[in-house]
């Protein structure tokens, strides 16, 4: 008597799944499917770890060196001053660092670009002022500018009519209008950060040792 055939369902008729004849097809949409993991479990914060951040810019945050053996190394002191004017954090080379990396956190980095740009311009050559003028026009003023500035309309005006002359200050207007703009509404929340305030809590606690 002869057994009764089994009938066995092909997996590629099942409803609910899919397969490829072809084996490279079927590993490439195995590897899709893996990437599309790695981008889910991606975090959307901006840039590295604020501590291993922090650390790799104040190196006696690791090494468990006092501040005050070196006037190179940024002191708790000097932090704290920070938090008194958004001019003292802009003379402070750590301070600007910091700052910038708040303000790319929020994706306004172009501010900070723009003012240390105004600022290395006024110490410029005068047969250089043309050259460098135009170059910061196009990366910050012009209306297609990559890293567009927020000003008004009738400064960005006067600053296209007077580098077609420049002068030195012909980027003070527009220079004034970001600084505002950055101490009125980056600053406040920058010494709330996260960014600074374990830099300076980091530090306090690092003079204590």
């Amino acid at each position: 008597m002869r057994a009764a055939a089994t009938s066995v369902p092909r997996l590629d008729k099942m409803p609910g799944m899919f397969f490829s004849d072809n084996p490279k097809e079927l590993k490439r949409t195995d590897h899709s499917l893996l990437e599309d993991k790695r981008q889910k479990r991606r975090p959307k914060t901006f840039g590295m770890d604020v501590k291993a951040y922090l650390r790799s810019m104040i190196p006696h945050l690791e090494s468990g060196m006092n501040p005050s053996k070196s006037k190179d190394i940024l002191s708790a002191n000097e932090v704290m001053q920070w938090s008194q004017s958004l001019e003292k954090l802009l003379a402070n080379q750590t301070g600007q660092d910091v700052f910038g990396n708040f303000l790319k956190s929020e994706f306004s980095e172009e501010n900070i670009e723009f003012w240390l740009a105004c600022e290395d311009y006024k110490k410029t050559e005068s047969d250089l002022l043309q050259c460098k003028a135009e170059k910061i026009y196009k990366a910050f003023v012009h209306s297609d500018a990559a890293k567009q500035i927020n000003i008004d309309f009738r400064t960005r005006e006067s600053t296209a009519k007077k580098i077609k002359a420049p002068t030195p200050t012909c980027f003070d207007e527009a220079q004034k209008v970001i600084y505002t703009l950055m101490e009125k509404d980056s600053y406040p929340r920058f010494l709330k950060s996260n960014i600074y305030l374990n830099l300076l809590n980091d530090l306090q606690a690092n003079s204590l040792k």
